[in-house]
């Protein structure tokens, strides 16, 4: 309902009626660079770990809100969708990086004791 009982817009009206003007008032650049700077501003005055703890604060109310099939039925869509967007050789070169990463990250001493590990389970 846009009038409240003494004809004034309510604060909704007026909130749409704001945005859409601004919306059209304002490039796509426009909103990307504030954005920008907004971003790098609020990085710089926050920690890693204020981020982490945010973010670990999300997920976990996300987690409860949603069920786990949920969570099946989107990861299958996005898959489904990434792998007609790219072809075999775009996974292979990033499974490649991916591993070579986590390679250097780790190093050899860590593959020998989860080795270890993992005869030692089987």
């Amino acid at each position: 309902m846009a009038n409240n009982n003494q004809g004034k817009m309510s604060r909704e009206e007026a909130g749409r009626k704001g945005g859409e003007k601004t919306s059209n008032k304002y490039s796509q650049e426009h909103f990307e660079e504030i954005g920008q700077k907004g971003g790098d501003t609020t990085s710089q005055e926050y920690s890693q770990d204020h981020f982490e703890n945010i973010g670990q604060k999300g997920g976990k109310t996300t987690s409860q809100e949603y069920s786990q099939k949920h969570f099946e039925d989107i990861g299958q869509k996005g898959g489904e969708k990434t792998s007609q967007e790219y072809d075999q050789k775009h996974f292979e070169n990033i499974g490649q990086k991916g591993g070579e990463t986590t390679s250097e990250k780790y190093g050899e001493k860590h593959y020998e004791k989860i080795g270890k590990k993992g005869g030692r389970n089987s």
